[in-house]
């Protein structure tokens, strides 16, 4: 069995002095010599192997964190390089984020000012919407396993129980994850969605604030209960001075039944942007700006460059609808057209459901190009984030954006017909 205590390298890398003690595993500064930089890394020991089952299981979840995190290339993710076996450890190398834990802040007497931690929840909300795009559910947001560096970074970490929903179609049964970060149906071993991981992260903020706990006890039971059955203490009874939006957000995070949560982490961040402008009072080309990146990534936008879709910004309206709202409604005449950002929307036909579009898809846009009635109305299915366009600003844009905004137009009113036929 190998030493850790007297472990000097571990395949090519270097070890030096301990960073963090986890319940699986440490992790430990390194050293790469081959690109002379530093690095994280984690080891594991494997179990007895005696017990060849377990020990083959447990270097599967092993390998599922480098494997998940090592697809994830974002700003606020901790980047893998590497990872192996050496004699009966498990050792996975990665970015070294020199910072500290969110846990630092989470002491009423380090607490740090309301716009910096709206600020980095944004982040980690970005780090997660792309997580969530590529089907990973980190399943374990708790303050120890997010870092702020020392350049003011957010990066979020430990991939260690992450259910990717593509390569995983049943999930292991058990509870996973912190107790006093769990959402409640995790506790109660129910299906496990993208709103779980903004539940904790709901959880996350409100210690951010108050410098408690949302939910505490005397042990692991009592906290788990709590989050099933009772509500946080009011954050206003902690911070009387926040504004109002702060107490809606944290009650729409926290909220026990996840069809009442926020549906996407780009929901939880549009409303976080909103409480930015109470608390700082930030122009709103500025906040605009935070959208850019996401925007980019929408298949509607795959063709328009950065500056093109900056100009697009400055004409239209990005709103917020409630679930089950009538947004166009059969037979009206009208000419606005909507790109959706988050959310589902419901097309009808009468009583017909034709279809629903998903995040990404435009609709409304025979009613721009025609000027006629239109043929079917169109409801949110649930809370939906949409960029809202007018024909009058549109014409302002430049042509080569018009000619974009056509080009997509008709690609999409083909795939809709052909999937019709």
């Amino acid at each position: 069995m190998v030493d850790l205590n007297n472990l000097k390298t571990i395949g090519r890398y270097e070890i030096g002095k301990k960073l963090g003690q986890g319940s699986k595993g440490a992790v430990y500064l390194g050293t790469d010599p081959y690109i002379e930089r530093q690095v994280a890394i984690k080891i594991y020991r494997l179990p007895n192997d005696n017990v060849a089952k377990e020990a083959k299981k447990y270097k599967k979840k092993f390998f599922t964190e480098a494997q998940l995190a090592g697809r994830l290339l974002h700003p606020n993710i901790v980047t893998v390089y590497d990872a192996d076996l050496y004699e009966d450890l498990c050792y996975i190398t990665m970015e070294y984020v020199d910072g500290a834990t969110f846990d630092k802040y989470c002491n009423p007497n380090t607490l740090l000012p309301v716009e910096k931690v709206l600020e980095m929840v944004f982040s980690i909300c970005k780090g997660l919407e792309y997580a969530h795009q590529n089907s990973v559910i980190h399943r374990d947001i708790k303050p120890s396993n997010i870092i702020l560096s020392s350049e003011g970074q957010i990066k979020i970490t430990d991939f260690s129980i992450a259910y990717v929903k593509r390569s995983q179609p049943t999930l292991e049964t058990g509870i996973f994850g912190s107790p006093g970060y769990m959402c409640p149906e995790q506790i109660k071993e129910e299906s496990i969605t993208e709103r779980s991981d903004l539940f904790s992260l709901g959880s996350v903020l409100y210690e951010l604030l108050a410098g408690l706990k949302a939910f505490d006890g005397e042990n692991e039971y009592a906290i788990m209960y709590k989050i099933v059955n009772e509500d946080p203490p009011q954050i206003f009874d902690l911070r009387p001075e926040l504004p109002k939006i702060i107490g809606e957000i944290l009650d729409k995070a926290l909220a026990k039944d996840p069809s009442e949560r926020y549906q996407s982490a780009m929901d939880f961040a549009y409303d976080l942007r909103l409480a930015l402008h109470d608390v700082q009072n930030t122009p709103k080309e500025s906040l605009d700006s935070e959208l850019l990146n996401y925007i980019q990534a929408l298949p509607f936008f795959h063709n328009f460059t950065e500056s093109q879709i900056n100009e697009i910004l400055t004409v239209t309206d990005v709103i917020k609808v409630e679930g089950n709202k009538t947004i166009i409604q059969e037979g009206e005449i009208d000419d606005p057209f909507y790109i959706l950002i988050s959310g589902q929307v419901v097309v009808r036909k009468g009583k017909k459901v034709v279809t629903t579009l998903e995040k990404g898809q435009c609709f409304g846009e025979m009613g721009y190009l025609t000027g006629e009635a239109r043929n079917a109305s169109i409801a949110t299915k649930n809370e939906c984030i949409l960029l809202k366009f007018s024909s009058t600003l549109l014409d302002g844009l430049s042509e080569s954006i018009q000619l974009l905004f056509f080009k997509n137009f008709t690609q999409t009113i083909i795939h809709r017909l052909s999937g019709s036929t």
